[in-house]
């Protein structure tokens, strides 16, 4: 019963930011720990791959909101990066393309979500 307080508090005191940091570190980890297990991990990767497709329309929705309160010019990056991330996982589930981009852009928002910059 003490850790289910705890985490009750947990949760109630997380950011939005904080949240979101959360959601998209959980399905990259997933996309990459099923990438690096090959072919026997496929079921794996498609499973983490629509997770990330469906956080990424979620993300596409909400800076497609007009009440998003972030700058125009970001809200338009992340759609790009939204559309960007539909077609490329179509791609590597049809076997035309590698994980790595996926994992780049999700690590690219981790850092942005955390305060630090990408390395780019």
């Amino acid at each position: 019963m003490a850790q289910r307080a705890y985490s009750d508090t947990a949760s109630s005191t997380r950011t939005d930011r904080g949240t979101e940091y959360e959601i998209i570190a959980r399905v990259t980890y997933r996309i990459k720990q099923a990438a690096q297990q090959g072919k026997r991990a496929f079921p794996q990767l498609v499973a983490a791959l629509h997770d990330n497709r469906r956080l990424w329309t979620v993300l596409a929705a909400d800076v497609s909101a007009e009440e998003n309160g972030l700058p125009p010019e970001l809200r338009a990056r992340i759609f790009y990066l939204a559309e960007f991330m539909q077609e490329h996982t179509r791609n590597v589930l049809a076997g035309n393309a590698k994980v790595g981009p996926i994992l780049e852009i999700n690590t690219a928002i981790l850092k942005g979500l955390s305060g630090r910059r990408a390395n780019r």
